[in-house]
């Protein structure tokens, strides 16, 4: 199983903290929102890690080989990072993770340990961490049946009906790469797509003939930092929650 971790972003939302600095370096306690993630792959038993890199990208991977040499770090470069989204950094890493267990993560997620072994210990092929909760409109948001089952997903969806936010954590099973790759590059590729997409939009594409399937984390200390006040409830309420903390 190999870890595929989107660290390309510039963090503009996030300025003047990320100016100097990628996101993914931020410190929450005394390590950085990446170690934390690093942790969480170990303990999962993973220590292959593909790294899609763009903004800042010397300084992540000096930390990464430095504070984390007893993990295989792959390196792929998003290099038109300023004006594409996540959609074509997890289609520059398509070789990685090509007929391979995969866990993805979001590279701005701090979570706890806990999550992604709810994540990677789910039976189904796809298995992506849902937090049930009222969502507004940045969230990535999904509808789901009484299987668990995504039926939608994205940012557009009608808030009313979904069950809550998908967190960038989840587990794609070997057998369903392909499709995935496939997907992402009808995103990024075709006169459809746009280059700053997000890859849920691939994936939404999918809910038809791929087994999207909901774990619910709700309960468990996670949040997205995409502003300040994301950073400052990371550190003050989630971060203190976390199992080993």
């Amino acid at each position: 199983m190999i870890g595929v971790v989107l660290v390309a972003g510039v963090s503009r939302r996030l300025y003047p903290l990320t100016e100097h600095r990628p996101k993914c370096l931020l410190e929450v306690g005394e390590r950085t929102i990446f170690d934390h993630q690093m942790n969480s792959l170990r303990a999962c038993g993973i220590r292959e890690v593909c790294l899609v890199l763009g903004y800042r990208r010397e300084q992540i991977l000096a930390h990464a080989h430095a504070e984390h040499p007893d993990l295989r770090f792959h390196e792929v470069v998003n290099h038109h990072f300023f004006e594409t989204n996540t959609a074509s950094s997890l289609f520059a890493a398509g070789k990685h993770f090509l007929d391979r267990d995969m866990v993805l993560l979001n590279g701005d997620v701090l979570f706890d340990s806990r999550v992604i072994e709810r994540v990677v210990k789910a039976p189904n092929a796809v298995s992506m961490a849902v937090e049930a909760k009222p969502c507004g409109d940045e969230e990535v948001k999904v509808i789901v049946d009484d299987a668990g089952r995504i039926q939608e997903i994205g940012k557009e969806i009608d808030i009313g009906r979904s069950l809550g936010e998908f967190i960038g954590v989840a587990r794609f099973s070997a057998l369903t790469t392909t499709k995935i790759y496939d997907a992402l590059k009808a995103v990024v590729s075709t006169s459809e797509g746009r280059s700053d997409a997000y890859y849920e939009r691939a994936l939404a594409s999918l809910v038809s003939d791929v087994p999207l399937t909901s774990v619910e984390v709700t309960g468990l200390p996670c949040v997205e930092i995409d502003f300040p006040e994301d950073y400052e409830l990371a550190r003050r309420d989630i971060f203190p929650r976390f199992a080993s903390s």
